[in-house]
C-alpha cells in the first residue's frame, strides 16, 4: 500500500471533518434557511478556515423530502424547517488531494429521524469492517449487494445505484474516467483491490444512503475506507 497517498487522503478528510465541526459549533444547521444558504455558508467557511475554493464535485445540502434523492439529482431548493432532517455531501480539495465527507443532521427530536442518523453511521462502520476483512477478494458488486442488505437489516431501503467510488489526487475523474469499474456498483465485477489502468493503487470512498419513501426521509454518511 502507498502509505504516502493514504496519509494525504486521510489528512484531507481530517480537514473536511474540521470544517463540519466548526459549522456545527456555529449552528449552521438550523431551521429557517434554504439549503442553498447553508451551502454558501459552508463554502465561505472552507475559504475562511483553509483558504480553499476548489471542490471536486458539486456541493450538496439536502433537507426534508430532498434527502430521498441521490447525488445526480438536482431537486428544488427547500427551506430547512423545525423538526427536520438534512444531509451534506462536500468534496473539498486540499493541496490537490480530494476529500469526500457526508453527514446527516437532525433538527428536533423525531425518533425516526434520529434513528436514521444513527443507523447510517453505524452501518458505515459495519460495512467498513466487512470491506477490511474481505478487501483482497471483494468486487464492487459484492460490496454493493452487502450494503443493500445492510439497509434492509436496519429497516430502510437503499437510496442510490452505487455505494461509493474512487478518491485520489485531483482530478481523479479525468485520470481514471467514469466507467463502472470506478464505482461500488452492482455491475462492477472487478475486485476493488485491483490497480487502475495506469498500474496505480486505487482508494475508495464508501457511502451509506438509507431512505424511507413513505416517511420522505433519507440519511447519508460517507468517508474514506482506509
Amino acid at each position: 500500500m502507498n502509505n504516502s497517498n493514504v496519509l494525504k487522503l486521510n489528512e484531507a478528510e481530517k480537514f473536511a471533518n474540521q470544517l463540519f465541526t466548526v459549522a456545527e459549533q456555529r449552528n449552521f444547521f438550523s431551521p429557517g434557511q434554504t439549503e442553498k444558504e447553508i451551502n454558501t455558508k459552508l463554502y465561505n467557511l472552507a475559504f475562511e478556515l483553509f483558504g480553499i475554493k476548489k471542490f471536486w464535485h458539486k456541493r450538496i445540502v439536502r433537507s426534508g423530502k430532498n434527502t430521498l434523492f441521490p447525488y445526480k439529482e438536482n431537486p428544488p431548493d427547500l427551506i430547512v424547517t423545525e423538526d427536520d432532517i438534512l444531509f451534506v455531501d462536500f468534496g473539498p480539495v486540499f493541496e490537490d488531494w480530494e476529500a469526500d465527507v457526508g453527514n446527516t443532521y437532525v433538527i428536533g427530536t423525531n425518533a425516526d429521524k434520529l434513528k436514521l442518523k444513527k443507523d447510517v453511521e453505524q452501518a458505515w462502520a459495519e460495512g467498513r469492517a466487512f470491506y477490511l476483512k474481505n478487501k483482497e477478494v471483494l468486487t464492487g458488486a459484492d460490496f454493493y449487494d452487502y450494503t443493500k442488505k445492510l439497509a434492509s437489516e436496519y429497516g430502510w431501503d437503499y437510496g442510490n445505484v452505487h455505494c461509493g467510488h474512487l478518491i485520489g489526487n485531483f482530478p481523479h475523474e479525468e485520470i481514471v474516467g467514469e466507467e463502472l469499474i470506478n464505482y461500488i456498483h452492482p455491475e462492477n465485477r472487478h475486485r476493488m483491490a485491483e490497480k487502475d489502468q495506469h498500474g496505480n493503487e486505487r482508494f475508495w470512498i464508501y457511502e451509506i444512503h438509507f431512505i424511507d419513501t413513505q416517511k420522505e426521509i433519507g440519511g447519508f454518511y460517507e468517508r474514506f475506507l482506509i
